[in-house]
């Protein structure tokens, strides 16, 4: 009697290595478990740069497409992520380039505090994100990647290094910079 046939695993539970893989192949559904993963995070940093929300979802839209019409070529000398980063990084300089960021308006920022909090509370986690807001468009583009990549989304300087092809000791620099101006542009929070 043959084998029954067993159903493939989960796509979701894949590593990224493999999913890139079967997306080169053509397989879609492992393509919108790759978006689906790492989606939020080049979304957040897209938008962090370009204050803008709809540019932020063409900038990410662009990015995804040229990731999957890469995949064929990616070779997997850096992680699927990094490479994520470096299309959407590419994509938000685009943008840049067309027009200039939006400011942030305090009204669009959504703070996240715990509901037995007051008003006044609210009012001064609001006050401080839109402070660190307009500290970080002050910043040289630059700075405010690099700060971006490696505080808010993790990266580690590393792979900071590969998206941007130059050193660790230069991303060393560019962050010690941008925390250095943060820093002197948030000293009234203190």
């Amino acid at each position: 009697m043959p084998e029954p046939l067993r159903e493939p695993p989960a796509l979701s539970g894949l590593p990224d290595d493999v999913l890139a893989r079967r997306a080169a192949l053509g397989e879609r559904a492992a393509f919108v478990v790759i978006a689906e993963r790492h989606g939020p995070a080049l979304y957040r940093y897209a938008y962090r740069m370009l204050q803008h929300h709809g540019d932020t979802e063409d900038c990410l839209q662009e990015a995804l497409t040229a990731a999957w019409r890469g995949l064929p070529a990616f070779r997997g000398d850096a992680a699927l992520r990094t490479w994520l980063f470096a299309l959407t990084i590419n994509q938000v300089r685009t943008s840049l380039r067309r027009r200039p960021p939006a400011t942030l308006r305090v009204e669009e920022v959504q703070v996240a505090v715990p509901d037995r909090s007051g008003p006044e509370q609210q009012a001064l986690a609001a006050g401080l994100l839109a402070a660190i807001d307009a500290a970080l468009a002050e910043l040289p583009l630059t700075q405010r990647s690099t700060w971006l990549l490696v505080e808010v989304e993790g990266l580690s300087y590393a792979e900071v290094a590969a998206i941007r092809h130059t050193t660790v000791d230069a991303v060393r620099g560019q962050l010690h910079r941008a925390r250095r101006g943060l820093e002197a542009r948030l000293e009234g929070w203190r």
